[in-house]
């Protein structure tokens, strides 16, 4: 109870108010924190035995994302349609050096296997029937995002810069743009574009190819 004079006193029979300090705060959420299970990060190897004991329905669509098993967003008509026209782009201007992959895996290490929307892949006489491409093969990773907050920058952008996948391009459909990332490193990439229509871009691996943004938007 407060005093006129604004000093507390306590009441007999009322129990007795305990002011909380910034130090107290602090340890009262690291003790909550400890209080959590802890969670297990999903590897590769985990992921696939689920998905032959029938964990996963045929028709789901999640992918393993640093450890944790996410569901993809499900895939619109004008998604699908950015992904055909830039295979077919792709595969006519540079279908004799690449092998153009759609919505496969990629082993990115051992609790990563992301499925870009497109990749480039360096050719190999067997197309990866053994294995599935590693960082080192990809020439060139693609998303396209029908929101503009898409997981696809959140989580996937970082996870593939410290992969050290070499270039991504992040198809944004609500803002009409396609951002370019390149120079990966731990912290994320170093060098970045944003391209709206009327400008033109060509994979790093290939400059001398390029490839107008309104041509791919449609």
């Amino acid at each position: 109870m407060l005093r006129a004079n604004g000093t507390e006193r306590c009441v007999l029979g009322e129990r007795p108010r305990m002011l909380e300090t910034p130090d107290m705060a602090r340890t009262a959420h690291d003790a909550r924190a400890a209080a959590l299970p802890p969670r297990r990060r999903f590897t590769i190897r985990d992921y696939h035995r689920m998905g032959e004991a029938g964990i996963f329905h045929e028709d789901d669509r999640v992918e393993l994302l640093d450890g944790e098993i996410v569901e993809m967003s499900p895939i619109g008509s004008r998604h699908a349609g950015i992904v055909d026209r830039l295979t077919m782009l792709f595969a006519r201007r540079l279908g004799r050096w690449v092998i153009v992959r759609v919505q496969n895996p990629i082993v990115l290490d051992d609790y990563s296997e992301p499925q870009a929307d497109l990749t480039l892949l360096t050719p190999r006489p067997d197309y990866y029937v053994d294995a599935h491409p590693r960082p080192a093969d990809v020439l060139l990773a693609v998303e396209v995002m029908g929101t503009s907050g898409s997981y696809d920058r959140t989580l996937k952008l970082p996870l593939y810069a410290r992969r050290r996948i070499r270039e991504l391009w992040l198809v944004d459909l609500p803002a009409a743009a396609i951002d370019v990332y390149r120079r990966p490193s731990a912290a994320g990439y170093r060098e970045h574009q944003h391209l709206p229509r009327g400008r033109r871009m060509g994979p790093l691996a290939f400059p001398r190819v390029h490839f107008r943004v309104a041509e791919i938007l449609g």
